[in-house]
């Protein structure tokens, strides 16, 4: 029987080696095609059209910064900025809080039903904004809602949830509704991963449920708790869904400026101004990624002292 040497085939002819790099290239074509395709073209469109204006004389010519110089004067998108930036400011803690204690309770061990409990805080989740828009649109109505014929009934006031002063508060209570589940179920997988020697350490030590939680969970799930502001971050200042919807109920608190996003959405399909609705765009997504690299300059500070 013929032996064959190393690195032949069974004819005896060399076999060709496979470039290790080459491979990985061919596995991540596909992604890059549709990244380059669906995310990066559009941006470079819109980067593009952010450059020129439509004038009634002229057409359309190229402006060059012009658009973002007016977007950096422009009162109304400086408000709807500022009010996004408020409503991050109270209502992220707030839904963070509820999740971590939720993350917490489950992973104790101590809650009955929690699978149950589980699946009816990330429930909210799985439905879509605008459902749980209009939802709570329904209950917040000053005329038809069920909140306001209860109070009603009782002979009490109802509740103002679309005026100005608690617009934002309700759109908070909307937000919170829906993402708590999400960003418990990514606090809770961040406990599980917690090594359990550190809480037999705990417990040899003397410390309670609370202590353990205090001292051993929460520091150990911190980078989870720092992607969930950065993804807060990031939805805050792209609220559209609840502003848009609740507008129609509210149409002399809600304005076509309340957020960022709504302006720009606003810009680019009713007033027909896409240069500069593409530049207010590129705008929003410079204060995202300045909003989060604060947040995580100012977290890595904290740790490093």
């Amino acid at each position: 029987m013929k032996r064959l040497r190393p690195g032949t085939d069974t004819v005896g002819r060399p076999r060709r080696s496979i470039n290790p790099a080459g491979s990985g290239y061919l596995f991540v074509a596909p992604f890059m095609l549709v990244f380059v395709a669906m995310l990066v073209l559009p941006l470079a469109y819109a980067a593009y059209l952010s450059l020129f204006q439509d004038r009634l004389i002229g057409g359309t010519v190229f402006a060059g910064l012009d658009n973002y110089v007016t977007a950096l004067h422009d009162d109304r998108l400086l408000r709807g900025v500022v009010r996004v930036a408020e409503f991050f400011a109270f209502q992220v803690p707030i839904m963070l809080a509820i999740s971590l204690l939720a993350a917490l309770a489950i992973d104790s061990g101590l809650l009955r039903f929690a699978k149950a409990f589980r699946l009816g805080i990330f429930l909210p989740y799985a439905v879509p904004s605008v459902v749980a828009t209009l939802m709570w649109g329904y209950l917040y109505g000053p005329d038809f809602g069920p909140v306001a014929q209860l109070a009603d009934k009782v002979g009490l006031a109802a509740p103002k949830f679309l005026t100005d002063g608690w617009m934002l508060g309700s759109m908070a209570n909307i937000v919170t509704w829906e993402f708590t589940g999400y960003n418990m179920i990514i606090l809770y997988a961040a406990l599980r991963a917690v090594p359990h020697e550190l809480y037999e350490a705990a417990a040899v030590d003397g410390a309670g449920p609370w202590r353990t939680a205090w001292s051993i969970k929460i520091p150990a799930i911190r980078p989870a708790l720092l992607l969930c502001v950065i993804f807060s971050v990031i939805g805050s200042f792209q609220l559209f869904a609840e502003p848009n919807l609740l507008q129609r109920l509210a149409p002399s608190v809600i304005d076509s400026a309340y957020t960022p996003n709504l302006y720009a959405y606003t810009l680019a399909f009713t007033g027909q101004q896409v240069n500069y609705a593409a530049a207010v765009s590129f705008l929003l997504g410079l204060v995202i990624v300045v909003a989060s690299y604060t947040v995580l300059f100012l977290t890595s500070r904290r740790s490093r002292r």
